[in-house]
């Protein structure tokens, strides 16, 4: 590849593939269901206070799919590897925020942009780059599934480094592309923040830990749904976070499968000395759940976002916007 390939988003253009229409009308269909549900939860739910405006930040309005995006590829070695890349609107440079999404098993291969963090992101001014990392989306390489299937110790933890290792390959394509050329009028690379929600909580863990270029870690229920059964992970997961050396917010809701996960990795970070806070929110309980998973780890989707959004953009202004 001699040169950055970019596929406008079909809000950015004028045309849009058959399965890019797919995509979308799919999506705006979730998108409202969802929103829907969202609605009556909060209704019902009476231990979750209303979410106040903070003074600065513009809050989700729920309409994600009208957020444009560009797709790019680069390579992490011999695999193609895709991605989403937003940009604020207005002149940079931008503080970055690398978002990594969860596992989903079976539905690997569908391209997932994560419009409604990016959104919410986006409006208050940090770029964003959502890696779909190798067996997702368009990426190239096996799935997780196909690598890794039931193994909860070495296999999955070397699965682990490897995705790590394409979003940091991500990162390099944004300051340098192949031709050299940096992008730093578009972003600040001195305040790049990186957050994960579940399997992309382990993976902004490792990913930090692999290299400091980070400023700033948000884990979300990372690793919650393996801790139990995992004694490689309940051993290598904080060993990972006293190695990062960056202020962290761990976020996780107490009806998750656990919340030793992340409780442990923030008491990991505050061992090393660094700045760290842990969010446990009240129990969560979404309208579906398809894969009958512990409710609250599905906070982190669409429909608990506005219980959370204001605690990650507090956490940003203050540990990426001023540094580290």
């Amino acid at each position: 590849m001699n040169r950055m390939q970019v596929e406008p988003h079909a809000i950015t253009c004028g045309w849009i593939s058959r399965n890019e229409r797919r995509a979308i009308i799919s999506l705006a269909a979730i998108t409202t269901l969802l929103v829907a549900a969202l609605v009556q939860q909060v209704r019902s739910q009476v231990s979750h206070q209303p979410v106040r405006e903070q003074p600065g930040s513009r809050l989700a309005n729920h309409t994600y799919q009208n957020t444009p995006y560009q797709t790019i590829f680069y390579h992490n070695r011999d695999l193609k590897i895709e991605a989403y890349y937003y940009k604020p609107e207005g002149n940079g440079p931008f503080p970055l925020v690398i978002y990594n999404h969860g596992s989903r098993a079976g539905a690997e291969r569908r391209e997932v942009p994560f419009l409604y963090v990016a959104n919410v992101l986006r409006n208050n001014g940090y770029a964003v780059l959502v890696p779909e990392r190798r067996g997702y989306g368009l990426s190239d390489g096996p799935t997780f599934t196909e690598e890794v299937g039931n193994d909860v110790s070495d296999r999955m933890m070397r699965r682990f480094h490897e995705e790590a290792s394409d979003v940091l390959a991500g990162l390099d394509f944004l300051k340098h592309g192949n031709s050299g050329r940096s992008d730093a009028d578009q972003i600040d690379f001195r305040h790049v923040a990186i957050m994960g929600w579940s399997h992309g909580g382990i993976i902004s863990l490792v990913t930090a830990g692999e290299r400091h270029d980070f400023v700033a870690l948000i884990d979300q229920a990372g690793g919650a749904l393996t801790w139990n059964r995992s004694p490689t992970l309940q051993r290598e997961l904080p060993e990972v976070a006293r190695k990062i050396k960056i202020p962290a917010l761990c976020m996780d809701a107490q009806n998750d499968a656990t919340t030793n996960a992340v409780r442990e990795v923030g008491d990991a970070v505050k061992a090393s000395g660094e700045w760290e806070k842990t969010i446990i929110y009240p129990p969560f309980t979404p309208a579906t759940n398809p894969a009958n998973i512990a409710p609250g780890h599905l906070i982190f989707g669409i429909a608990g976002i506005s219980l959370w959004q204001n605690d990650m953009l507090s956490f940003l202004s203050e540990h990426v916007r001023s540094g580290h």
